[in-house]
């Protein structure tokens, strides 16, 4: 079976990312999250933070056997390190088609021995995205439907506020 990473900053990790990773598991063995450290952002969580919600929300919705790393840099020479034979990236809508569509030309460019493959996430996820996240449990929202239980504690705990 072919390898693959599923990268992103999961920053946090929602419940369309892990759609996204069921559905990659099926395709791929070994599949890798990979955390990016990205320096044009200001993520809620460090880099290191966002590994471990990611093992634990993982370990939370038992989905076992999954490796989960952090990197910076090119994604691509990632990939290559880890002998990945694909890039897997979710897709919620056609507003992200461009943007990754650019990604992935540009990494064939760089290493046409490494596909990418898109993969929708489901439809109640469409519109569903970390930053969405952020800005509801900011308020005090309830983001139980859109993340694992560790990571609403960990978002309570970010922003001061007591469970409902």
């Amino acid at each position: 079976m072919p390898k693959a990473i599923y990268p992103g900053s999961f920053d946090p990790i929602t419940y369309g990312h892990i759609d996204v990773i069921k559905r990659a598991r099926k395709l791929f063995s070994p599949l890798i999250v990979a955390v990016v450290e990205n320096p044009r952002k200001t993520p809620l969580f460090s880099v290191e933070e966002r590994r471990r919600l990611v093992e634990e929300a993982l370990e939370e919705e038992g989905l076992e056997g999954i490796q989960v790393i952090t990197y910076s840099g090119l994604l691509i020479e990632c990939a290559k390190s880890l002998g990945v034979d694909a890039i897997v990236r979710g897709l919620r809508a056609t507003s992200d088609f461009d943007y990754e569509f650019q990604l992935a030309l540009t990494n064939r460019d760089l290493d046409n021995d490494i596909e990418t493959v898109f993969l929708m996430t489901a439809g109640k996820y469409s519109f569903l995205s970390s930053s969405i996240v952020k800005e509801v449990a900011r308020y005090g929202g309830d983001v139980s439907k859109f993340v694992p239980r560790c990571v609403e504690r960990a978002l309570r705990e970010k922003y001061g506020v007591r469970p409902a």
